[in-house]
């Protein structure tokens, strides 16, 4: 599939959520991918930690993280920069804690934490594709705890990575797997060092719009 800039699919998301599939569809179909990329790479993994933005790509997380404590595992939900603002990550933020998903803040680690990652799959879903620039400093603590894990997998895109341009700020997330979502963006081509092995998911996108 052809490469799209963020403009790019940010048109399709609002064609597809014009079509019916609404935007919390995509963000519950987003988590469930990734969690089919980790199960294929990995098996169901016995610890995970879930790094999550207060934005959409947070949600995505939050998703992956509530599927992944229903198959048994034991996950626990990083808040990078506190709760999520958006409003489709902050309703599944919500469906995470009432299914009991351990959820704490990035400074609250606690050292047993810290050497649980070195063994633990991470997922990696603080900053999207909207991301340019430099990153904040709880980016930066959230990336390196996220490179300290036995395997990473970025939803979308490395954070600190640009999607359109592949330009990586300082300290950005190297990821093994990037799961990419519906197409991929110009920086998988660019940023490969970055970005690992990627792989493209459906999201319901392509069905939603040939409907339409």
């Amino acid at each position: 599939m052809n490469e799209v800039t963020v403009a790019q699919m940010k048109e399709l998301e609002r064609a597809a959520d014009a079509a019916g599939l609404s935007y919390r569809q995509m963000m519950e179909n987003a988590g469930a991918a990734a969690v089919d990329v980790l199960l294929q790479e990995k098996g169901t993994p016995e610890t995970v930690y879930v790094f999550c933005g207060k934005g959409n790509n947070g949600g995505d997380g939050f998703v992956a993280a509530r599927l992944l404590h229903e198959r048994g595992a034991q996950v626990t939900a990083v808040l990078v920069q506190g709760e999520p603002a958006a409003p489709d990550a902050a309703e599944n933020y919500a469906r995470c804690r009432k299914c009991g998903v351990r959820m704490t803040q990035l400074d609250a680690l606690s050292n047993e934490d810290l050497c649980a990652l070195e063994q633990s799959c991470v997922i990696d879903a603080v900053y999207g594709t909207g991301f340019h620039g430099e990153m904040r400093p709880e980016g930066k603590r959230a990336a390196q705890r996220i490179n300290s894990g036995r395997f990473v997998l970025a939803l979308d895109v490395p954070s600190g990575v640009a999607a359109d341009t592949g330009a990586a700020a300082q300290g950005a997330v190297r990821a093994h797997v990037t799961v990419t979502f519906h197409a991929p963006k110009v920086c998988h081509r660019i940023a490969a060092a970055w970005c690992g092995r990627v792989v493209t998911a459906e999201i319901g996108i392509t069905g939603a719009l040939q409907k339409g």
